[in-house]
């Protein structure tokens, strides 16, 4: 019997990973920092073994799938060559796991945990299906027909698959520290789209996905009219948003989220289209979309007193854009306050400008300190070089998150890739 050694067994794909191989009765355990993530309770419940890191966990019988955080001079990596044992690129098991299902990646630059977990979620009302979402979540069962699963492009570690399908959500220059501009961004796109076996469904509304070209039919969605698939009449209210799709200019249904905010109609726009290409009945698509709870880290809401309280993983000016957007629609009588702990040197540093225009949208803005990452922990600029450039900011670190308190009825968003979470930990205990 196989058993998994996962190094980095916390991370978001690695945990869900771990996760969908323990469903399918392998063994499985794992070794990280010793620090709590939110991705390690879904690994608990299932009774997975977690470790500190230390070479002394591996030994012989293991197969190592290795985080793509962690060099090949990592103790536990290197440990494993000297015994000659197989250490396999957590990308490239992947890569070659879906292969005995009907596989859709999602990917693209924003969107891609929110749509995976959405058409999971609708797939499963109609046919057994296992997945992979980077909000540290995973399914999985030798049976099932579809795998759904998030790909990243992040050091074109997407190349490594070949799936059946694509939903390409859209194509932003972001990675600033691997990347060298968008064009290079949409270069690894197109690398990406000619791997696919079956049909892409990209956005059409993005003005670099219409230029993708891929051997197999790429059908678009959005919001303009020469899109395959189209949003219109659109209703958005405090309790979601409903609106009608045309397939190629002619009425196909009318479908209601709970979601809020123009992305999540163009998330749930690739998810109709992709269920319409593989046949799937409209009333369970319907019925699925409205079920839809969300995915961890995403627009996650909790009240406290008369405050909202929302947890996000906006880390980009485009997705602090759609998150607040998403909040004034929710909640436009309220005060929008943004936490914002700023992801990389390199990120803040290419985007400076960007990060100040998308959190000037918010009423009132608090920001922490840069968090460094695995890859990259110090850089030039600082906090201040970002706060100068917002009107009202002010900074927070977790001892004086009492000072939101004074923003009564409004509606926090800690927003971050890092460990903001501990800044909304602070506040929750000081109330």
């Amino acid at each position: 019997m196989t058993v998994y050694h996962f190094v980095g067994i916390k991370g978001t794909g690695m945990s869900s990973l771990a996760q969908v191989l323990h469903d399918m009765n392998y063994e499985v355990q794992g070794s990280d920092y010793e620090k709590r993530f939110f991705t390690q309770k879904p690994l608990e419940e299932r009774g997975i073994s977690l470790l500190p890191f230390s070479k002394e966990n591996i030994r012989e019988g293991l197969t190592v799938i290795a985080g793509n955080a962690y060099p090949d001079t990592h103790e536990e990596i290197a440990e494993a060559a000297r015994l000659g044992l197989p250490v396999i690129r957590y990308h490239r098991f992947l890569g070659d796991f879906m292969e005995k299902y009907t596989s859709v990646a999602i990917t693209g630059s924003h969107g891609k945990t929110s749509t995976t977990g959405l058409l999971a979620h609708v797939m499963q009302g109609a046919e057994p299906t296992s997945y992979l979402i980077g909000d540290g979540s995973g399914k999985g069962s030798e049976n099932n027909k579809y795998f759904v699963f998030e790909a990243c492009e992040y050091r074109r570690h997407f190349l490594s698959y070949h799936p059946d399908y694509a939903i390409m959500t859209n194509i932003d220059f972001d990675h600033p520290d691997y990347f060298a501009n968008v064009d290079d961004v949409f270069n690894a796109f197109q690398e990406m789209a000619l791997q696919v076996k079956k049909g892409i469904i990209a956005c059409g509304d993005d003005e670099h996905l219409q230029s993708i070209q891929a051997k197999v039919p790429v059908l678009y969605y959005g919001f303009a009219e020469e899109n395959d698939f189209q949003a219109r009449n659109i209703k958005k209210s405090t309790t979601g948003t409903e609106f009608d799709v045309f397939v190629r200019n002619t009425f196909f249904a009318s479908f209601s989220i709970h979601g809020y905010g123009d992305h999540n109609i163009l998330n749930a726009l690739a998810v109709i289209a992709l269920c319409h290409y593989e046949n799937i009945d409209v009333s369970i698509i319907q019925e699925r979309l409205e079920t839809f709870q969300g995915v961890k880290r995403r627009f996650s809401e909790k009240k406290i007193a008369n405050q909202i309280l929302i947890d996000d993983y906006a880390h980009h000016p485009t997705e602090i854009n759609a998150t607040i957007e998403a909040a004034h629609q929710k909640y436009p009588d309220r005060e929008i306050i943004a936490v914002f702990q700023p992801h990389t040197f390199t990120r803040t540093q290419t985007f400076l400008d960007e990060f100040a225009s998308s959190l000037g949208k918010a009423d009132h803005v608090y920001l922490c300190d840069i968090f460094g990452s695995a890859r990259e922990n110090k850089g030039e600029l600082s906090i201040h070089d970002l706060k100068s450039r917002i009107e009202n900011a002010e900074l927070i670190n977790e001892e004086n998150t009492s000072v939101l308190k004074k923003h009564d009825n409004g509606v926090l968003i800690f927003m971050g890739a890092g460990d903001i979470q501990k800044f909304q930990e602070a506040y929750e205990k000081c109330l």
